[in-house]
């Protein structure tokens, strides 16, 4: 395997789907840009909400102001469709903004790899709701989502 090759590669089964959404889910949950960034085609393209990203270097940019604004953030993701080199993700995520207000925020993922399972497209839907602490629902410590944790479908998200 080289240096740039990311598994599972497409073609995605539903295994290897979910797979690799775990894998994104664990690397986001990290909060580690740099470490998120290498799941991307160093000419990765985003559209997350109405920004637009490019590339490995504005990625990692992205990523740090995010979770400079985004705090305690804990995201769950879940599969949606996948084709041969596509995968359609559904997600939610919850933080504590920098004002000190909880959100959690729902979105859909379309992704699109490259022969090597690098993500080469990513195009990001997100809404935000305001929550109360109470009504969070991720609690694990900082970090991967434990495997016995419920997906967003068994909390009814």
């Amino acid at each position: 395997m080289s240096e740039e090759q990311r598994l599972p590669l497409p073609p995605f089964t539903a295994e290897s789907a979910v797979e690799k959404i775990r894998l994104a889910e664990n690397g986001w949950n990290s909060r580690n840009p740099e470490r998120v960034s290498l799941a991307y085609s160093v000419d990765s393209e985003w559209r997350n909400r109405a920004e637009f990203v490019n590339g490995r270097k504005e990625i990692v940019a992205f990523l740090k102001r995010k979770w400079e604004r985004e705090l305690e953030y804990r995201l769950v993701k879940e599969l949606w469709a996948y084709t041969d080199n596509r995968i359609a993700v559904r997600f939610a995520y919850e933080f504590c903004d920098d004002s000190g207000f909880w959100r959690r925020a729902y979105g859909n993922e379309n992704w699109e790899f490259n022969a090597e399972g690098l993500m080469t497209r990513r195009f990001a839907s997100i809404n935000d709701l305001p929550i109360h602490e109470s009504q969070r629902k991720f609690f694990w410590p900082q970090g991967d989502r434990p495997k016995d944790h419920p997906g967003l479908s068994d909390l009814g998200l």
